[in-house]
């Protein structure tokens, strides 16, 4: 059987490699430095695999056919967007099955991968989290770009059933989960409903499958255009309030603000936290460790926070 080592939830942004920070005094700087304390204490605990929880940004599910939950289970690649790591990721297949089977068992009709393409809201925390990439990975892909969302009492309940699944499974090892999402941001919309979206984006969105690369290159010059700007709204309030929220383990107080209450507060963006949310469900022990940056620069609240204790 398995043993559940901890969790880390950690925000990325794409300006964490765009932009990077020379020096811990700039934008961006203290969020590196704890995330490499948190690799070291990683290393520490010695995990033989890592469930990764995170988004895709339109780079391998689009509105043809746009599903809540993804779980890779024999091939994970990276897409290489923004600076994260391109290419084949190793997958822990025997752990993955096992989660499949646990999750299928607790009523979760995850859409199942043999080839799942990643981008970087899974790859860039598994990289920052463990030191690089070679530690096995499963890799679950939760929809929180935009309209239909899984609800976020079901993300707690899939991390129950996630949590139940990693420790019930024939994988004899030590698991590490990472959540990788949010905080706070505030992002153009990406619901094919609204009426902004218009001509080739939306064409893009439902789309896109067709030819993933390219609609990557119209789409990054727009996200690189957004970096930079230290106006950029962050609600560092709200980021604290959640981030306090996980110290005590009340998810509650977190689903009960709804979709809408949680735009309001933390932006479009702010959805990720679903996979936190999927997470600390499964560890079922409250965060002990956090640490947290607003940088406006990268339009994000970066935030880590871990179940272990980091020196």
């Amino acid at each position: 059987m398995s043993e559940i080592v901890g969790l880390v939830g950690m925000s990325h942004s794409p300006f964490a490699t765009l932009l990077p920070p020379r020096d811990a005094s700039e934008p961006g700087g203290r969020f590196l430095a704890d995330a490499a304390r948190v690799a070291g204490a990683v290393r520490r605990l010695a995990p033989d695999a890592v469930v990764v929880i995170g988004p895709d940004h339109f780079h391998a599910n689009f509105y043809d056919a746009m599903p809540p939950f993804v779980l890779g289970v024999e091939e994970a690649v990276g897409f290489g967007d923004y600076g994260s790591t391109p290419g084949p990721l190793p997958v822990a297949a025997e752990l993955a099955w096992s989660v499949r089977d646990g999750v299928t068992a607790a009523g979760f009709d995850v859409s199942l991968s043999y080839a799942l393409t990643v981008d970087h809201g899974v790859v860039q925390s598994y990289e920052m989290a463990t030191g690089g990439t070679e530690i096995p990975l499963v890799p679950l892909v939760v929809n929180t770009a935009a309209p239909p969302l899984p609800g976020m009492e079901r993300c707690v309940r899939l991390g129950e059933a996630l949590g139940a699944a990693v420790r019930g499974s024939a994988f004899a090892g030590r698991v590490l989960l990472v959540a990788s999402g949010g905080l706070s941001h505030w992002l153009p919309s990406n619901d094919p409903r609204d009426p902004s979206v218009t001509g080739e984006r939306r064409a893009s969105m439902i789309h896109g499958r067709k030819d993933a690369r390219a609609f990557a290159a119209a789409r990054e010059p727009r996200v690189r255009a957004m970096a930079g700007d230290p106006g950029a709204r962050v609600n560092a309030a709200w980021d604290g309030w959640f981030l306090k929220q996980l110290t005590t383990g009340d998810l509650a107080a977190v689903t009960a603000l709804g979709d809408a209450g949680l735009e309001e507060n933390a932006g479009s963006g702010g959805h990720e936290i679903r996979t936190w949310l999927v997470g600390l469900a499964a560890v079922a022990t409250p965060f002990r460790w956090t640490a947290y940056e607003p940088v406006p620069e990268w339009i994000t609240g970066m935030g880590i926070a871990t179940t272990f204790e980091v020196g």
